[in-house]
């Protein structure tokens, strides 16, 4: 009797231990190791990853808390349930929340704080959000003249309509006859899609003095070996007269719509070829 009474309390200490330890389980926030980027508005679109270390399966109401934070001061904006997260023994699980985020007028650090049951932050997400106006500071770049697009994706015209820059649709005429300042080419959905002779255009067109940025097509699959295949930078630049061709690969201006970012990239990549630097060893 007394052997299975000191097995009962240790099965039932055993028990206790086990209900502490899940008790105080919380998933873990795997952090970003640069700030997301958004733009304004509704419904944005933020990346997290939770990290379940014990193994016992973790439960928790998981809130967001969105503060925006400079230099000087941090001040809370709002605070709102996300979900229930559950995740499993020893496992990682990749998540998206959507958050609202007000207007800004220019680039604007935001702190997103995850609470576990309202009260315990338990993981931070640092967010940059862009006005959705950005691609407006090709317009001085060009002056009064149009931009050239040639934009078989209908992924820059759109953007260009709604911030009203004048524009021409290369799409429907010899890029030859063209005779503003810049023109973008691209994005491609694929090699297969790019017109024959559009190279040499591009070539005749550079060398009359438009500054150039041509997107290229995503890269085709290949059985070729590794040692075999030729490396590519992510962007390049081929000086013509005054201007410059810049090659760029199409990861960097991906989901212009969407991206900060890619729009920052076409942005410097236009400011590029307008006015091409030399290269130079890194400081």
């Amino acid at each position: 009797m007394k052997i299975w009474t000191t097995a009962f309390y240790v099965a039932f200490g055993l028990c206790v231990g086990n209900s502490s330890s899940i008790a105080n389980a919380q998933p873990k926030l795997i952090s970003d190791a640069a700030p997301q980027c958004v733009f304004s508005g509704q419904s944005r679109n933020i990346a997290v990853v939770w990290r379940n270390p014990s193994d016992a399966i973790i439960g928790a109401e998981i809130s967001a808390r969105i503060l925006q934070t400079s230099s000087a001061t941090t001040a809370q904006l709002s605070e709102t349930p996300w979900k229930r997260l559950q995740v499993l023994p020893e496992q990682t699980v990749v998540e998206s929340a959507q958050l609202d985020f007000p207007a800004v007028k220019a680039e604007t650090k935001f702190l997103v704080q995850w609470l576990e049951n309202t009260n315990r932050v338990i993981g931070k997400t640092e967010v940059l959000v862009y006005p959705t106006n950005l691609l407006a500071e090709l317009k001085p770049l060009v002056g009064d003249e149009p931009l050239g697009a040639f934009d078989p994706q209908n992924q820059l015209k759109p953007l260009l309509k709604n911030l009203k820059i004048d524009f021409v649709n290369l799409e429907n005429s010899d890029l030859e006859n063209f005779s503003g300042k810049l023109a973008i080419i691209g994005p491609f959905q694929s090699k297969a899609r790019i017109r024959e002779g559009l190279a040499n255009q591009i070539q005749a067109l550079a060398n009359k003095g438009t500054a150039i940025v041509w997107i290229q097509p995503p890269p085709e699959p290949s059985p070729i070996r590794w040692d075999k295949e030729k490396l590519q930078p992510s962007f390049y630049s081929v000086p013509e007269n005054t201007n410059a061709v810049v090659i760029v690969q199409p990861d960097l201006v991906s989901d212009l719509a969407g991206n900060p970012q890619s729009q920052l990239n076409l942005i410097y990549f236009s400011k590029l070829a307008l006015h091409p630097q030399p290269t130079a060893l890194p400081d």
